[in-house]
């Protein structure tokens, strides 16, 4: 399938995303879920996690076009399913026979050391497969995005930057977490077209130190303008051919972001988080662009199916693995 081409919008050198989704719309989604997955006794949480992911890529809109999401609730519940069996459930015999069957001590320290290893394993391979599974179900006009990195990859990335990090108590974290940038982003694709990242470490480095020397003093407020910094720093060093995205935030903007939704949630004990989640999205797409020349009409599609077991394993965790912002 090849994208039609549009003259118009390809002689932009500035194109934006908006959200045009609101609160109330996705409050409506939030309640039937509520209810549902009370009636079901969790079952329908995989299919109203869908219902939510679909609504919220339908309300983006880049360049006149929506984005979808095509995952579905049956694939996130096997998925689930499989990753309970392949990892859960060892780790959980691992953590209970020792002590039920009175092995000696010598078993014991192996079988936590075990599970030690099958959480190590089970962390970066839920990571994997989770942007695999959602970008694999993720598509815009038609066309779907895909990761071809492979697992094998990140756990050495994994491994290495995790002991690097202990070593030097925390000194490598940002060297860490650009080489994990890199390796997600550098096997993004859209169609045939790739995306590149060529950020570094030591442009981090300085202000992780300063951001942690300052944290008991802020009371942890230095860190959102580390988290500004680093979100901006991401996406102005990740380009798509020749246009390279834009991200102008600043620690005050973000943390007016998080005050709000605060606001929001606390009086409401959670209520409100539809209406969060709606804000977080404007201010992502409000500040999110993409500058420079990039010819949509010449990518076509190049899709790899994936399964959804590194999304079960990323749900057991509870733990959303972003693909974005």
């Amino acid at each position: 399938m090849t994208l039609a081409p549009r003259p118009a919008s390809e002689q932009k050198e500035i194109r934006r995303i908006a959200f045009q989704g609101s609160g109330g719309s996705l409050f409506g989604i939030y309640i039937v879920n509520y209810f549902l997955t009370i009636l079901t006794l969790g079952i329908y949480s995989f299919w109203g996690k869908v219902r939510v992911r679909r609504y919220l890529f339908g309300q983006t809109q880049f360049e006149g076009d929506r984005f979808a999401f095509h995952g579905t609730g049956l694939e996130l519940f096997l998925g689930t399913l499989k990753a309970i069996g392949i990892f859960l459930l060892p780790i959980m015999l691992l953590s209970i026979l020792p002590d039920l069957l009175a092995l000696p001590d010598v078993a014991k320290t192996i079988a936590r050391f075990l599970v030690w290893l099958l959480f190590m394993t089970f962390l970066p391979v839920a990571m994997v497969g989770a942007r695999r599974y959602r970008l694999s179900r993720s598509s815009w006009r038609g066309i779907r995005f895909s990761f071809r990195g492979g697992v094998r990859e990140f756990l050495k990335i994994f491994w290495t930057g995790g002991l690097l990090s202990t070593i030097t108590l925390g000194l490598y974290y940002p060297f860490f977490e650009m080489r994990q940038q890199s390796y997600f982003i550098g096997h993004t694709r859209f169609g045939t077209q790739g995306f590149d990242f060529d950020g570094k470490g030591r442009d981090l480095f300085w202000s992780f130190l300063l951001t942690a020397a300052l944290l008991p003093f802020t009371l942890g407020v230095s860190w959102v303008w580390y988290l500004a910094k680093k979100r901006r720093y991401f996406w102005e060093h990740t380009h798509v051919g020749s246009a390279r995205f834009r991200f102008p935030i600043t620690g005050g903007m973000l943390l007016g972001l998080y005050a709000v939704n605060l606001l929001l949630l606390i009086p409401t004990f959670g209520l409100a988080w539809p209406w969060a989640l709606v804000r977080n999205a404007r201010f992502a797409c409000r500040h999110l662009s993409l500058e420079g020349p990039l010819d949509l009409g010449s990518i076509t599609q190049e899709a790899m199916d994936a399964s959804a077991t590194g999304e079960g394993l990323a749900g057991i965790l509870d733990t959303d693995f972003g693909v974005g912002v």
